[in-house]
């Protein structure tokens, strides 16, 4: 978390000629580090049943006590952890939100930016002189079992707190009987659709690894007679014809216009005429994206979009014109009261 100041320490890192802002940001890298370290040590949750000594923690999470002593301190000074009679415990803020047990827990989120952060963007600049990414993200988390998980932990929360809104968004027709989710592979946006709309049956295409989750997803709601999972690379799996709607959820940011295009005209390709595909975005240059931290987001999710992936976050024209070029009108942008920085662009492929 930010690290604590007291209201004299602020006031001096608001005075630009008092003290450097990035001494800050340096305490705020290594506070990020320390945290992922805890997350991965297995700290917190070792901690969650009540304060212990670093020896017991130490034999606990089979770690080095005067390594763990002074992890453990780093943890205290960035609020993350309190000490008292020699003891250590999780702090009020680390019990609500990174324990993975209770609800909404941020560990998968932090512990996802944390792997993808501390294990890839060491060579940023490379990217930024080159242009390209410096590797294959899909495939870098397909060989991280765990960190795939959590992504697609992410993926699901976030789904599961905007499908309702999302379903009352989409128009979806009392004939249409076939939808398509591309990369949705937690499944989560397909349950809330076909729940809503008892006649649809649902196909989902993403990697494997990330069907996984999926699959648990459609049992627990009873789906799995109307749901059918296809596993495959996004650009050359069947995506099959004549769907009535296509989703595209945090999917096109991840890559260039050309490949964007492809992606785009293959849903075309799979949907019938008249039928619609929606879009899940983060915007950039929104203008109704208010200014920060949901403005900040956005600009470093695409920084790191474009490092990882090749990617950006988009801007509203430029995908607009790439999806008349994809064949799509009456194209539609809704901003979602459920997330600041989630953007639903829905068109419909000209008969």
């Amino acid at each position: 978390m930010p690290v604590p100041l007291s209201p004299e320490e602020a006031q001096q890192f608001h005075a630009s000629d008092a003290a450097p802002a990035a001494f800050l940001d340096l305490l705020d890298a290594v506070s990020f580090r320390s945290v992922g370290a805890g997350l991965r040590l297995g700290v917190f949750e070792a901690l969650a049943s009540g304060p212990l000594p670093v020896e017991r923690l130490a034999a606990r999470t089979g770690t080095d006590p005067l390594g763990l002593r002074i992890l453990l301190d780093a943890l205290t000074s960035f609020g993350y952890l309190v000490r008292a009679d020699g003891r250590y415990a999780n702090s009020v803020n680390t019990t609500r939100w990174l324990l993975r047990s209770v609800p909404d827990s941020f560990a998968p989120v932090l512990a996802f930016w944390s792997a993808l952060l501390t294990g890839w963007w060491h060579d940023l600049e490379m990217s930024i002189r080159s242009g390209t990414p410096t590797g294959d993200f899909y495939a870098w988390l397909e060989e991280r079992p765990e960190t795939l998980a959590d992504f697609q932990t992410m993926l699901r929360r976030l789904a599961d707190g905007l499908g309702a809104e999302i379903v009352e968004l989409v128009p979806v027709p009392d004939d249409a009987r076939s939808m398509l989710d591309v990369g949705g592979g937690h499944a989560s946006y397909p349950v809330a659709f076909l729940t809503a709309h008892p006649q649809l049956r649902a196909t989902v295409v993403d990697l494997a690894g990330a069907l996984i989750q999926g699959a648990e997803t459609i049992a627990a709601a009873g789906l799995t007679e109307r749901c059918t999972l296809r596993a495959g690379d996004l650009f050359e799996v069947d995506y099959g014809t004549g769907h009535d709607l296509v989703l595209l959820f945090n999917i096109v940011h991840g890559y260039q216009p050309a490949e964007t295009l492809t992606l785009l005209r293959r849903a075309a390709a799979a949907l019938r005429p008249g039928g619609r595909v929606a879009l899940l975005e983060p915007l950039a240059e929104a203008p109704e994206q208010p200014a920060g931290l949901s403005e900040a987001f956005v600009r470093m999710f695409s920084l790191n979009l474009f490092h990882t992936q090749g990617g950006r976050a988009y801007g509203h024209d430029e995908l607009v014109g790439l999806l008349r070029e994809a064949g799509f009108t009456d194209v539609r942008q809704q901003v979602l009261s459920g997330s600041e920085t989630d953007h639903l662009v829905t068109a419909v492929l000209a008969a």
